[in-house]
């Protein structure tokens, strides 16, 4: 069989690829899953190499070099609050792979219909195996993809033009889509929502034009139809993103990463690459499967985000009253030596301020004292799924005692002191409250019932959406202002 231990090694790389997600979904395995995915990719690339990838060993070797170094600088470099952006600009990457694999394919199907036409043959209605003279010659002359081309039958000639198009639109959409949630997300594009005249009429318009086009393409296979398909994908990538507030934008992420599953898959059915297949569908269901479950954790309507925010709360928000009290590092730890139970609250402000470290130092003096202490950790905070968690775990926080928001927003009640460092959307009661506010029905953590609340904050700004939070305002909360590690090395000192 040809191309045996390629087809082998794909077998075992779609099996570490499976262990690997299946490892990330608990923190103890999550190490283990890494290098699972590490070996699974690795096995991968040499067996393609060996396999149908022979040849142009050099041109393959030092791309595979520049892009080893480049993604090590950017490993380095990035910080843990980048982390959300990293994965939209990587998301951008697998997209325009798509595309431009998708207009390989193209252009190798006009070189072998050329070759058939300038061998005044039609492309064949049979099967390779049946070839005989002239149209085997012709059939016999190409290398690589194009040999694949030549080998298929009209009939499955058409189907890879629309394996083609749906990686190449997939992919479009996935690439301007990405580039504009990197923006949002690293605040190079107002994270507000943003629609051209005509709205999602516009959106309808170039999915229309889109489907038109795909009818126009199969019948001519002409570049033309493919050119404008593109150009209509990658302004639906861009035009549904902009129109996305902040406060969805990780689910949009999520939703990102689906779609580059996709297009992934879509490309392995035009290059007839078993792998890519599996793993495009393993990556686009996954994704597509965690942005519904963070659709259901902040009460998004799915097809209202992946449409790019129909429908959605209208009219003036409630006014937010009274006036935010300050308190100094003397009183929380006052407070906090007296309580019995502590739940901290971690969110984006902790990442920023690089202080996971002194919350854990925090967390060892208390629990020392024989105080009770866990963190509540909110399906979003961070702006990425088990952003806090990780940065949890590289400062040695016990696992243990760290708990997701539904195991504990009932214990918030019986709880002395709830610490809410750097988070504000995922603690804001106007979620519950305001029927018109832009999270309205998100669940959040209740931490207001918690008998008092210290929220460690810069200073007197909104969120990352953009939304005033009534919380601050509370007459059992007390705003720890400053840099949340000064403020909790200051803070540590006192806790005897």
């Amino acid at each position: 069989m040809e191309f045996g231990f390629t087809t082998a090694a794909y077998v075992v790389a779609a099996v570490l690829f499976i262990f690997s997600l299946g490892g990330l979904s608990g923190q103890e395995s999550a190490k283990r899953a890494v290098w699972y995915g590490i070996v699974g990719m690795a096995l991968a690339v040499i067996a393609t190499l060996i396999g149908p990838g022979a040849g142009l060993w050099l041109l393959s070797l030092v791309l595979i070099a520049a892009g080893g170094v480049i993604g090590m600088q950017l490993a380095q470099r990035v910080q843990m609050t980048q982390m959300p952006e990293l994965v939209a600009a990587m998301h951008s990457l697998v997209g325009l792979a798509a595309v431009f694999v998708g207009l390989n394919a193209h252009i190798e199907i006009g070189r072998v219909a050329a070759a058939f036409m300038e061998a005044d043959l039609p492309f064949p209605q049979e099967t390779y195996g049946t070839l005989t003279g002239a149209a085997k010659e012709v059939a016999d002359q190409f290398r690589g993809f194009a040999a694949i081309v030549s080998k298929k039958t009209g009939v499955e000639i058409n189907i890879l033009r629309v394996e083609l198009v749906l990686g190449v639109w997939i992919g479009a959409v996935t690439f301007t889509g990405s580039v504009i949630a990197y923006g949002k997300l690293a605040g190079r594009v107002d994270s507000a929502a943003t629609k051209l005249p005509g709205g999602h009429l516009l959106n309808i318009a170039a999915a229309v034009i889109s489907a038109l086009c795909l009818i126009w393409y199969l019948a001519s296979g002409s570049f033309l139809p493919l050119l404008i398909l593109t150009l209509a994908a990658l302004f639906i990538g861009y035009h549904l993103i902009m129109g996305i507030g902040g406060a969805d934008m990780p689910v949009v992420v999520s939703m990102l990463n689906s779609y580059s599953g996709w297009a992934a898959a879509a490309i392995g059915f035009s290059l007839g690459n078993d792998l890519l297949i599996v793993v495009g569908a393993l990556v686009g269901s996954s994704g597509a499967i965690l942005s519904y479950i963070m659709c259901k954790a902040m009460n998004r309507s799915f097809v209202s985000v992946i449409l790019g925010g129909f429908g959605g709360p209208a009219g003036e928000q409630m006014a937010v009253e009274g006036e935010q009290i300050a308190i100094e590092a003397e009183g929380v730890a006052q407070a906090l030596n007296e309580a019995d139970s502590v739940i901290i609250i971690p969110g984006y402000g902790m990442a920023v301020a690089q202080a996971q470290g002194a919350v854990s130092d925090l967390v060892k003096k208390l629990r020392a004292k024989g105080k009770k202490v866990r963190f509540a950790i909110h399906p979003v905070a961070g702006r990425l799924p088990g952003h806090m968690n990780v940065l949890l775990a590289e400062a040695k926080v016990p696992y243990d005692i760290v708990l997701e928001m539904d195991e504990i927003n009932d214990d918030f009640p019986d709880t002395d002191v709830a610490i809410v460092i750097g988070s504000n959307d995922i603690v804001n009661p106007a979620a519950q409250d305001d029927p018109n506010s832009p999270i309205a029905g998100m669940p959040v953590l209740e931490c207001w019932k918690a008998k008092q609340v210290f929220v460690s904050k810069r200073g007197q700004g909104t969120g990352y959406s953009g939304i005033e939070n009534p919380l601050f305002f509370k007459e059992n909360t007390r705003m720890f202002y400053g840099d949340a590690k000064a403020s909790l090395d200051k803070l540590l000192p006192m806790i005897d």
